[in-house]
């Protein structure tokens, strides 16, 4: 055949490779001319130079070209780069190869044991959350093994529950009582912002080395801003790719401070107004695009979530931590005072609540829970009364019932992290001590 005849053959179809040319860059964002594309697709720029591929999302659009943030950093990019649309779009290759690995947002491996095999599936990052009307009741204990939640926070299974703490106050050894004491057969973990640090101190101190069935999603501090955005969706992506075989997943995330920081680099870069302490609108609305994703869904499986929220100057009225409480299902607050009396996990039960412990406990559980929390608000009120001698004891039975009780109550708070109480113990001993 003659190359004329191939000409005119090949003539109706597009067989034009289109691509654009990157023509501004600074640290934020990368602006592209030469391409149509829609808000939210990931584009490839190959760099002239090495030939090396760098992914970002296109983030804004101006009439003759648009704005990429790139998940990696810009060093490296140069003007007259070349940038394609990646027709596969935002999503991760998910399987049960992922179980007990240690990896990126992208789902890269980021510990030392090799390429992660049995990925059955390829899953969107960004998903609409669960239908209203197709959530399932929650009617069951999600028992964590740690006595102070499963008897007097009662958690369901489908619930969401924020960790509210400032900086070193126990957040992470807390997760990790968690993560180790459930009976979830399937937990996702992610840990967004953190320091490098704290990840195989993570790995090793508070879950002992043992990722049998968890999957860790890592990007930290000194990732981009849109690596930490999204490693926080790809992880819930993971979760729900086992909640739709109809299995139940434990999903714990630290931290939403650091998920919220992420959007406000993103929105401010972009020229979205700052409102209370920086925050531009987009980061407050991104909190529900995430957390709603978690819960029971009929015919499927759960994703009960514990999200971290850090609190700066342990001020309960941050924004990040006011629009996630609105959110919730319910809230663990970490005392720094509770710390200084070694009392640990320091978790604060007259600040803390479960919405839906009254749905997922019986009648005698929930009377001795709201008996305790009585006695020790109590304590709580005459405490200076009691220690300057100024309370006679005889004057209130109660007082004096949460006195004799003090020490007791004070044991059934501490638990050791290595320890792990069985829910039908944890209910014997509030009982007992009750009654």
């Amino acid at each position: 055949m003659k190359l004329s005849d191939i000409k005119k053959k090949i003539a109706p179809y597009e067989i034009e490779i289109h691509f654009g040319i990157v023509q501004k860059i600074n640290a934020a964002n990368i602006d592209i001319t030469g391409l149509s594309p829609s808000i939210g697709d990931i584009i490839k720029i190959v760099t002239t130079t090495t030939n090396e591929e760098r992914l970002g999302m296109v983030v804004e659009l101006h009439k003759n070209s648009f704005s990429v943030s790139p998940f990696g950093f810009v060093e490296g990019l140069k003007i007259g780069d070349r940038a394609y649309i990646d027709e596969e779009g935002l999503a991760i290759s998910v399987g049960e190869g992922l179980l007990g690995r240690v990896v990126n947002p992208l789902m890269a491996p980021k510990d030392s044991k090799g390429a992660i095999r049995g990925i059955s599936k390829k899953m969107p990052i960004i998903k609409a959350p669960i239908d209203a009307m197709k959530r399932g009741l929650i009617e069951e204990p999600f028992p964590v093994g740690v006595k102070t939640i499963d008897g007097l926070l009662t958690a369901g299974v489908g619930q969401k529950v924020g960790i509210f703490a400032g900086s070193g106050v126990g957040k992470s050894t807390l997760m990790g009582m968690i993560v180790r004491g459930s009976k979830a057969p399937i937990k996702i973990v992610a840990l967004i912002g953190e320091r490098g640090r704290e990840v195989p101190e993570f790995i090793e101190k508070n879950l002992g080395g043992d990722l049998t069935d968890t999957v860790i999603v890592v990007a930290t501090s000194d990732d981009s801003s849109l690596m930490r955005k999204y490693g926080a969706f790809a992880a819930m992506s993971v979760a729900e790719y086992f909640k739709d075989q109809g299995r139940d997943v434990l999903f714990i995330m630290d931290s939403i401070t650091r998920f919220a920081m992420a959007q406000r680099e993103i929105g401010l870069s972009l020229g979205e107004p700052p409102t209370s302490k920086g925050y531009p609108p987009s980061s407050l609305t991104l909190l529900a695009q995430l957390m709603e994703r978690a819960g029971k869904e009929e015919g499927k499986g759960s994703i009960t979530a514990f999200f971290t929220v850090l609190i700066e100057g342990d001020d309960m009225s941050d924004p990040i931590a006011d629009q996630s409480r609105s959110i919730l299902d319910g809230h663990i607050v970490l005392s720094r005072e509770m710390t200084d009396f070694g009392i640990y996990p320091p978790i604060n039960i007259l600040n803390s609540a479960s919405r839906v412990m009254g749905d997922v406990t019986n009648k005698e559980h929930l009377e001795s829970a709201m008996k305790f929390k009585k006695l020790y608000s109590l304590l709580k009120e005459n405490e200076v009364l009691i220690r300057i001698g100024a309370y006679t004891k005889g004057s209130d039975p109660e007082l004096d019932e949460a006195m004799n009780k003090k020490e007791a109550m004070n044991n059934f708070l501490k638990q050791d992290p290595n320890i792990y109480e069985d829910f039908s113990q944890t209910l014997d001993k509030l009982k007992g001590l009750t009654n």
